[in-house]
């Protein structure tokens, strides 16, 4: 759950530790199975017991949404539940902005379905919309066409570097 933002503007979100190396935190609580984090995060204390606070949590999600509209190419029913989550939409919405029923969103969601490319396209022009960046549709529809899916990225490492959330390359 997301705390109130603190006195210096830093918005934090609270989560429960779920064990791994105290240097890369897997940060399961956005939602998504294959988000690490390089720093950007700290060990609490709480009457809950011990968790996790991570440094301005809106910000990386808009990085690790980015991320995920530039550079897969294949969008998991995960990583499409987190967009549309980020963007405060619905399914019943989403499927409305894409010219289809909220239940076939659930299906994408829960990969019974595949979703078609033009939805997919549609999406992450959508989320790219949101989030205020502008791109080139054509450049960025090429870039993921050339992206080879069978080289799928299993895991995906965001790292605070001098304040603001950043994609590494994963080993």
């Amino acid at each position: 759950m997301k705390s109130e933002p603190s006195t210096d503007c830093e918005a934090s979100i609270f989560c429960h530790h779920t064990g791994g190396s105290p240097e890369l935190y897997h940060y399961t609580e956005c939602g998504l199975d294959d988000i690490w984090l390089s720093g950007g995060y700290e060990k609490v204390t709480t009457e809950e017991g011990e968790g996790v606070s991570v440094m301005n949590d809106e910000e990386l999600h808009e990085v690790i949404g980015h991320f995920l509209v530039t550079a897969k190419k294949v969008l998991s029913g995960k990583e499409l539940r987190f967009l549309r989550k980020e963007m405060d939409l619905t399914q019943a919405e989403l499927g409305q902005l894409v010219g289809l029923s909220d239940q076939q969103v659930a299906r994408w969601e829960k990969e019974t379905y595949e979703i078609p490319s033009s939805a997919d396209h549609l999406l992450r022009v959508l989320y790219l919309d949101h989030i205020g960046r502008r791109v080139n549709v054509r450049d960025l529809l090429t870039t993921l066409e050339e992206t080879d899916a069978d080289e799928a990225i299993s895991r995906q490492e965001f790292a605070l570097d001098d304040g603001s959330w950043v994609p590494k390359l994963a080993a």
